[in-house]
């Protein structure tokens, strides 16, 4: 089964207070449900359409690792946590099989 790829993209940032408490819990809940963190932070360089915002990377075993990482009581809590704090987009892609 192909590795899963977390990307979390923050469009806008209205609440920084938000935005920590938020960190401080998803941090943990993602390592718990088997994440690691490849990349996390402001891109050095944007291109074509790209636009320079916050963006995290995090590596699953499968997509429904996960899924089920977005869908567990921690990341919940750490989503309530940023409320409104945040305008983000979050996708999962599937890993290219290895050749």
């Amino acid at each position: 089964m192909p590795k899963a790829y977390w990307i979390n993209t923050f469009r806008s940032i209205t609440d920084e207070e938000k935005l920590a408490a938020y960190i401080e819990l998803a941090g943990p809940a993602m390592r718990a449900a088997g994440g690691t963190f490849l990349a996390r932070g402001l891109p050095a360089y944007a291109f074509e359409s790209g636009i320079v915002e916050r963006t995290t990377l995090i590596e699953f075993d499968s997509v429904d690792a996960a899924v089920a990482a977005y869908h567990s009581p921690a990341y919940q809590e750490a989503l309530r946590a940023l409320g409104d704090g945040a305008e983000r987009d979050l996708r999962i892609i599937e890993a290219v099989p290895a050749a």
